[in-house]
């Protein structure tokens, strides 16, 4: 599992922040400009498989997550593990994430980092998928309709990337 942000034009869409202040809601200060969050699953090989529709830029990919993609394979977590970064720290049973660094500063134990090693080794392969999205379809790379297109055009890539990749007849 992973989540991009895909660069969109301003919105004036406004919403409330966590502490109160009202914000731009599609303006997403990870990257420090308006984008849509988009979650998609991908095989261990690195190729989509699903795709989420798009959520706000200020949204927090392990809240994206539960809202969009959790809630629909939670059926299938205890036979099939689920990896992903460290921002969906606190998804759940059968998503297994990165342990981070102590925040006094102290080492993780040798089986910690080690399992930390595995976990990235497998990840970077699931890396590929949004790869071959926004490279292959460049409509991706920023998208300037309405930003509720935004997850329907994201969705027509992903049908195209299964044709060209030969996987649907």
């Amino acid at each position: 599992m992973d989540g991009t942000l895909t660069s969109i034009d301003r919105v004036g869409e406004k919403k409330t922040s966590v502490k109160g202040k009202d914000i731009d809601a599609w303006y997403s200060g990870k990257a420090h400009a308006f984008a849509a969050n988009l979650q998609a699953l991908m095989t261990p090989c690195g190729f989509p498989i699903w795709i989420s529709d798009a959520m706000p830029g200020s949204t927090h990919d392990v809240t994206a997550a539960r809202e969009q993609v959790l809630a629909t394979i939670q059926p299938y977590l205890k036979d099939m593990p689920v990896l992903a970064d460290t921002g969906y720290e606190g998804a759940g049973i059968g998503v297994h994430v990165p342990v981070k660094q102590p925040a006094d500063g102290r080492d993780l134990d040798v089986d910690t980092r080690t399992r930390n090693a595995l976990l990235r080794a497998l990840r970077c392969l699931g890396e590929r998928g949004f790869a071959l999205l926004e490279q292959r379809w460049r409509t991706l790379q920023h998208v300037s309709l309405s930003p509720s297109r935004v997850g329907d055009i994201a969705k027509a890539a992903l049908v195209l990337t299964h044709v060209e990749h030969g996987k649907v007849a």
